[in-house]
């Protein structure tokens, strides 16, 4: 009898849960942070499955490694901090938008994703999980969007700096809204802020870009790698 009892409890148990399900999935589709982060979750899913189908070659990852390298130090020059968290850098994107550039959407955003990473564990600033999200790898990643828009360097490199610009704007306003002075709203605060050190740091990283030869700098790269492959078959 008593085990009939444990069963049928059980059975209950399983039941309130299912029936509280619906409910419970209604809640998280509602809720707006809730949205953000499965569509973020989404998006570095999707950017990663993609990276397991391409074909790497030393070339790549050599590049992948050289462009990591080179954000990283770019990073630690830091221009101007700003009170509030966040520094103007030396072009520290630029290197990621470059590679996008070269290789395309994925290779682009895969390696920004990595230097997300880095930058979180060389200057981590953590409050949540979410906050880790929109504040590290999902802004970098959306760098290498430049993929998208290989012949125009300009409006690719803008658009990219404006979807990180975005992410850390998300960040701030769900997360850091706290700090904005009494009677300024979240989003302005968010606006002010990232807005600030996103357009001081986007403009440097756009005036390189603009001043950089990148499809010379691309066919100079590409042809010295085509003349090692001939002298290495010769």
């Amino acid at each position: 009898m008593s085990n009939l009892n444990e069963i049928f409890n059980q059975f209950t148990k399983t039941l309130s849960k299912f029936l509280s399900a619906p409910k419970n999935i209604i809640d998280i589709f509602t809720n707006p942070i809730s949205l953000i982060t499965i569509l973020g979750c989404l998006i570095i899913f999707i950017v990663l499955f993609k990276a397991k189908k391409i074909k790497f070659d030393a070339k790549i990852i050599t590049r992948i490694g050289i462009a990591l390298a080179l954000a990283t130090i770019l990073q630690a020059f830091k221009i101007y901090r700003f009170p509030q968290g966040g520094s103007v850098t030396l072009g520290s994107m630029v290197p990621i938008l470059l590679i996008g550039f070269m290789y395309g959407p994925s290779i682009g955003m895969l390696t920004g994703f990595l230097f997300g990473m880095i930058n979180m564990i060389m200057d981590p600033y953590i409050l949540h999980p979410v906050q880790v999200l929109f504040d590290y790898p999902l802004p970098y990643l959306c760098l290498g969007v430049t993929g998208f828009f290989r012949n125009n360097r300009m409006i690719g490199s803008a658009i990219a700096i404006l979807l990180r610009f975005l992410c850390h704007f998300i960040s701030g306003v769900i997360f850091f809204g706290s700090f904005a002075p009494k009677g300024i709203s979240p989003f302005i605060y968010s606006l002010i802020v990232n807005g600030s050190i996103m357009g001081a740091d986007g403009l440097i990283c756009l005036i390189i870009i603009y001043l950089l030869p990148i499809k010379r700098l691309i066919n100079t790269i590409n042809n010295n790698q085509k003349s090692k492959r001939k002298l290495l078959h010769n």
